[in-house]
């Protein structure tokens, strides 16, 4: 068979030695691969490249399509970007898979049993990264939810769940707050689990869905979520079961994907020969079964697992009860190649049987476009004061078909009818309607907001109040 073209990075820190080491299994176990190097990070950054990633790069990016990539450093400061988010956003890597195995005793837990997969939204959600600073004292950050991207990820949970025998599928969201964003993923996700009457499916408020994660980790199979909730929950699921050093991921999208360790590039272990290269060998297995080949994968995985039984353990995961000796990378890595073509005893073994990746492109649903009608504006406005004295001067400025019919502090409608224990800071919102069953123009619109700037009113932003096929698209804003 041909070798596959894969683009690898080696990384700062701890990356380029756990990138050789994972390099050595891939060549022994005969993965038939052939590697791209590019270099990403660091030193990238230090040639005044703020994302991290230069052009070339992405070249060999778009050429293969497969990422494997080790840990990079991040410089602190303004100005830098997330080299991680980039990439996942650039190439539409919209499925974040990161499983979390328990591997008792040979690794510590309070949690022996755990074999849960998080499934997080990738692109969309708080991680779109607009935020703006509105007034003295409020910062917002806008969350965007799409029903493409929920389609999306949702089934690409239910295909994973399918094509790695999972039986369960929960969806977590906070859609008893949120109830237009998050709300349209837990719909989205009623309406596709039908179609997989072979998956048992549930759904939890994602607060009491983390706690019971962190409590009973164990009652969970596949996770489906948004992209910040995912990114939380993940972390939970690693730490559980004993060791985020031994945590892969993949980042799955349509035409490409990238594989990467969950940990970070340690800078301060750097150099001393004692990583853990395992979370980015377990990445490269996932990145093998993405591009079929898995009876390789098969094969370092059981390895790998027969290595843990075998007491040869790094630093990180040493304990003297259990294990047999404490190694370094460079060990560790020969521990893991003698062992290839063994199965482990007390694991089970892992079966890939050829692998193939999981495919849903096309299957997004094409809506038809609904009856958008324009009812209203909320204008948001940076003024300092009471809102009781704040509400009779907006009242002042009804006209053209447009009337306000309350305003809000954080959410909170603080007039009419407010209370005066409500804490006020100096951002408002101030929703101006039309008399029902009246839509308004953008015209109107405008006026309005000339006489809100004519009053002396300094107006931030402005959000349109738009009914679809006559149902609300905004909420009312009162929170809880």
């Amino acid at each position: 068979m041909q070798n596959v073209p894969i683009t690898i990075a080696y990384g700062d820190g701890i990356g380029p030695e756990i990138m050789r080491a994972t390099l050595r299994v891939l060549e022994a176990a005969g993965a038939r691969i052939a590697p791209e190097v590019i270099e990403i990070g660091e030193a990238v950054y230090a040639r005044g490249q703020s994302s991290g990633i230069e052009a070339s790069s992405w070249e060999s990016l778009r050429r293969t399509k497969v990422f494997l990539k080790s840990p990079i450093t991040t410089p602190q400061g303004g100005g830098f970007k997330s080299l991680n988010v980039t990439v996942r956003k650039t190439l539409g890597l919209y499925a974040n898979v990161r499983p979390s195995v328990s591997y008792d005793p040979y690794v510590a837990t309070k949690h022996p049993g755990v074999d849960v997969v998080v499934v997080r939204e990738n692109e969309e959600d708080l991680y779109a990264g607009i935020e703006h600073r509105q007034s003295d004292e409020v910062y917002q950050c806008l969350k965007l939810v799409s029903r493409p991207g929920c389609e999306k990820i949702i089934r690409y949970a239910f295909e994973y769940a399918r094509a790695n025998g999972r039986k369960r599928v929960t969806c977590m969201t906070k859609d008893n707050i949120m109830k237009l964003t998050d709300g349209l993923f837990h719909q989205v996700f009623n309406e596709i689990a039908p179609e997989y009457p072979d998956i048992a499916s549930d759904h939890m408020i994602i607060d009491i869905g983390a706690a019971r994660l962190a409590t009973r980790p164990e009652a969970f199979d596949v996770i489906v979520t948004l992209n910040l909730y995912g990114d939380i929950i993940s972390d939970i699921a690693a730490e559980v079961t004993g060791s985020v050093g031994l945590g892969g991921s993949a980042n799955i999208g349509d035409q490409c994907a990238m594989f990467e360790a969950v940990h970070g590039s340690a800078p301060d272990i750097s150099g001393q020969g004692i990583a853990n290269p395992s979370g980015l060998l377990l990445a490269a297995v996932a990145m093998l079964v993405h591009i079929g080949q898995g009876d390789v994968a098969e094969k370092i995985h059981n390895a790998w697992l027969a290595t843990l039984e075998d007491g040869v353990h790094t630093g990180d995961i040493y304990h003297e009860k259990v294990s047999e000796v404490k190694v370094g990378a460079e060990a560790f890595t020969q521990a893991v190649i003698d062992r290839l073509g063994r199965t482990p005893q007390r694991f089970a073994p892992v079966a890939y049987a050829g692998g193939s990746p999981i495919a849903v492109a096309g299957r997004v649903s094409t809506l038809h476009p609904s009856k958008k009608e324009l009812t209203g504006v909320d204008v948001f406005l940076h003024w300092r004061g009471r809102p009781e004295v704040l509400g009779p001067q907006l009242h002042a400025l009804d006209g053209d078909g447009l009337s306000l019919t309350m305003v809000t502090n954080r959410g909170v409608k603080v007039y009419p009818e407010g209370l005066p224990e409500t804490f006020c800071t100096d951002h408002w919102r101030c929703r101006y309607q039309a008399a029902k069953g009246h839509t308004v123009t953008l015209s109107q619109v405008l006026s309005l907001l000339m006489r809100v700037g004519n009053a002396g009113f300094d107006f931030v932003k402005t959000e349109h109040l738009y009914t679809f096929d006559g149902q609300s698209g905004f909420s009312l804003g009162q929170g809880q």
